[in-house]
């Protein structure tokens, strides 16, 4: 049962949730979605990044998603240069995601207890039966919190942020495609994307 309650848990995949945010007020109706957007993942390393970045372009069933490795020179520090180079190239909008925080918590998870028996017969010992079950045990919880911004390049402007969190992330792959799921849904919401680019290849 522990091993059929584990695989049903892992089939779930993680929880992602996301806890707050922000949308410019000048969005509404008439916001046209983005032709192309350059995807910017810092998180913790460079694979790691990487590997965010190419998930996010894979996911676009259009193909107007680049990645961020292949395109921006680490010699290129003026942002001007850089919003006008991005300009030039059809780029019209910014996703970009950050690692924010990782928060430690100790939680404590009950045990369990079950009994069994023969069945109520009458008299103390027609009820007696026997228990069994797992101790309760503390563990050490960790919540990823990572920060998705949305900027329009020609106006070098915020238009979404939204802060998302994960507990206890065991699989990178999947907690990557459902962090990129919850962002590009709500990017469809706001009409920042074409409702085709929720949808994987």
């Amino acid at each position: 049962f522990s091993a059929l309650l584990i695989g049903l848990l892992v089939a779930c995949g993680p929880s992602v949730t996301l806890t707050k945010t922000w949308t410019d007020p000048s969005l509404n109706g008439d916001t046209k979605p983005f032709n192309k957007v350059l995807v910017i993942a810092q998180l913790k390393d460079d694979s790691t990044r990487r590997i965010a970045e190419d998930k996010i372009v894979a996911s676009s069933p259009r193909g107007n998603f680049i990645q961020s490795y292949n395109y921006l020179k680490p010699s290129e520090k003026e942002e001007k240069l850089v919003i006008s180079e991005l300009t030039n190239d059809g780029i019209d909008g910014i996703i970009l995601m950050r690692l924010t925080d990782v928060e430690k918590s100790t939680s404590y998870v009950p045990g369990t207890t079950y009994y069994g028996g023969w069945g109520y017969r009458g008299g103390f010992y027609g009820g007696y039966g026997y228990g069994y079950g797992s101790p309760g045990y503390y563990q050490e919880d960790k919540t990823y919190y990572v920060e998705a911004n949305i900027y329009d390049v020609k106006t070098n402007k915020l238009l979404w942020t939204g802060t998302l969190s994960t507990v206890n992330p065991s699989k990178l792959d999947t907690t990557l495609d459902a962090i990129i799921a919850t962002i590009k849904t709500e990017l469809n919401n706001k009409g920042l994307i074409k409702k085709e680019e929720v949808t994987k290849k």
